[in-house]
């Protein structure tokens, strides 16, 4: 890993997920030409196909293209998303970060939303490979959706300069994911980027929460974009002065 820490953007991404993988794909590699060089992107939980259950191997079928083209737009960013993979013949909701051409960090979603069904269709990841990843001197931490529940997962993350949370949030919890994500950042004095779909059942809504609990809303905006500033970190650190290393 590289130490020296760049200036870098956080990205949130915004957009509605359709039954079409590939112009879900086109979508995404479109909204990622448009980010800034050195930019940490994050979008959706599950944005290339949703929670397609019925077309789960042709949505497998579809990983190794879709990883590819990500791969060919990833230089100079680090992309953060979650897709379906079938491994062992299982299949697992898995994050993936990408930069500069190569899958940096993966793990699959270790807390399924059983209310939503999701324990019937997948195999659950492990909570211990909650972990933090150092890429380019951030230091980032993934919760993906209803994992942002787990408080234990929160105490993994401590240290993360950044925590990018991809989601797929029920509309009827909106203020269950504004509050959390707020209280994300100021309990770890970091940086927060929740990015949720734009799809009728999810609360269209994304944000960047600063180290000071402040929130940038997305307004809707395809690409949501907020200086990243290692300084702010430390100044909040040492300011409330809560441990955090």
């Amino acid at each position: 890993m590289i130490s020296k820490v760049s200036e870098y953007t956080l990205c949130s991404l915004l957009f509605k997920t359709t039954t079409n993988t590939n112009t879900n794909l086109q979508t995404l590699l479109k909204l990622i030409t448009k980010t800034p060089n050195k930019s940490v992107i994050v979008a959706p939980e599950v944005c290339l196909s949703g929670f397609d259950y019925d077309n789960f191997e042709a949505v497998a079928d579809f990983f190794p293209h879709a990883i590819s083209e990500i791969k060919k737009a990833s230089f100079g960013k680090i992309i953060i998303f979650t897709i379906i993979q079938k491994r062992d013949s299982k299949f697992y909701n898995f994050v993936k970060v990408i930069h500069n051409g190569k899958v940096v960090y993966e793990r699959a979603k270790a807390k399924l939303f059983r209310f939503g069904g999701e324990d019937e269709h997948f195999d659950e990841g492990e909570s211990r490979h909650v972990e933090i990843v150092e890429i380019e001197g951030i230091k980032i931490g993934i919760l993906i959706c209803f994992e942002l529940r787990f408080k234990e997962l929160w105490k993994q993350l401590e240290g993360a300069d950044v925590i990018a949370v991809p989601s797929w949030w029920g509309v009827l919890r909106s203020q269950h994911f504004k509050v959390l994500t707020q209280a994300l950042a100021i309990m770890n004095q970091c940086y927060v980027v929740a990015s949720d779909s734009l799809n009728q059942e999810c609360t269209k809504m994304s944000a960047i929460i600063n180290p000071q609990g402040e929130v940038l809303l997305n307004g809707n905006k395809p690409c949501l974009e907020l200086q990243y500033s290692k300084k702010e970190i430390a100044l909040m650190r040492r300011y409330m002065d809560v441990g955090i290393g």
